[in-house]
């Protein structure tokens, strides 16, 4: 006879339990899915996102698919209607629509829904911020700290390689609604306005401007004072964005130190209040300032163009692009002293 190593007892008894091993171990892909394919299929269906109280009076259309069609954002729903709560993945809540006397919360959580902070207001402007403590998972706001940062408006890359500067007929503008004593901006401009002069506009100084004639009044001023209303880090507003950037005049600007500034627009596209030992240096700068040296504040012109943020839609379908990643599962213990920091 012929001898053959398969043909010990020892030997064959091993193959045998190896094939059953293998045998069992691919078995286990097949009747028990694997966590991670599962969280695969989980991620390809639409995330739903309530918001829970639309921020102004006019909603605007979220039937469609707004974030897609609009925006280039997929697997993404918005919707207001509160008998979808049960069906959210996430909950939107803007700070202006949880003032004391209205319908605030839901009355339950779904397990694993995410709730989330809205707010564009600084901490200043912001009330009633204790009572929210354990409350929402995360923060939607201005600041880049947030968990969904949503700023004013950012420079966006282009290849124009142009630069546009529109005609001037006057020195520094300047539109204000609200005019306080108290604010900061308001003592600022009362000292800088003794050394030059600066048109007022807005209803603080009983001239509106109509939405269509902001930018094109704003224009014909050469500096533009975007003073904020209170001082913040990452507090940087419109005034800055749509009212200097964007209407073609130089921000004059006053809010968090310079550095903050430059980590949003180049340092030599604006002038910074604090640059200077006293606003009649300020004043003397501007009042003085070269053509040539005017026009190299517009060199982030040939690289950049302005993105405002308008659409609330918009913001609120980047919450799925940041969703996969997002901590679950955390509460902000302290909001107030979040938002203080």
């Amino acid at each position: 006879l012929r001898w053959s190593p398969w043909s010990r007892p020892g030997v064959k008894a091993l193959v045998i339990a190896g094939v059953f091993v293998i045998t069992l171990w691919n078995l286990r892909f097949f009747l028990s899915p694997s966590k991670g394919s599962g969280e695969d299929s989980k991620h390809r269906e639409p995330l739903m996102i309530l918001v829970w109280e639309w921020p102004s009076k006019q909603v605007p259309s979220v039937s469609r698919d707004v974030c897609r069609e609009l925006y280039g954002i997929t697997g993404c729903q918005l919707t207001t209607e509160r008998q979808l709560l049960h069906q959210a993945d996430v909950v939107v809540f803007f700070h202006s629509r949880l003032q004391p006397g209205r319908d605030r919360l839901p009355k339950e959580r779904l397990p694993g829904q995410n709730w989330v902070w809205v707010s564009l207001e600084s901490p200043s402007n912001t009330r009633a911020l204790a009572e929210w403590n354990q409350t929402f998972n995360w923060v939607m706001t201005y600041r880049q700290d947030s968990d969904i940062f949503i700023p004013y408006g950012k420079l966006v890359p282009n290849r124009s390689a142009t630069v546009n500067i529109p005609a001037k007929t006057s020195l520094v503008s300047w539109v204000i609604s609200n005019y306080h004593r108290t604010q900061k901006r308001a003592e600022v401009y009362e000292n800088l306005s003794r050394y030059l002069h600066v048109n007022i506009y807005g209803k603080a100084n009983n001239k509106p401007l109509c939405k269509d004639c902001l930018l094109p009044t704003i224009s014909k001023s050469k500096f533009y004072l975007a003073f904020e209303n209170s001082i913040h880090r990452d507090y940087i507003t419109e005034k800055l964005w749509r009212n200097s950037l964007l209407a073609g005049t130089v921000p004059v600007v006053l809010g968090p130190p310079r550095a903050n500034y430059e980590q949003f627009v180049p340092a030599d596209s604006f002038i910074h209040v604090n640059d200077f030992g006293s606003l009649e240096e300020l004043a003397t700068f501007l009042k003085t300032m070269n053509s040539s040296r005017y026009r190299q504040f517009f060199a982030w012109q040939r690289r950049f163009s302005v993105k405002l943020y308008t659409d609330w839609r918009e913001r609120i379908c980047t919450i799925c692009t940041a969703y996969p990643h997002l901590p679950h599962g955390r509460l902000y213990p302290d909001l107030q002293s979040w938002f203080n920091s």
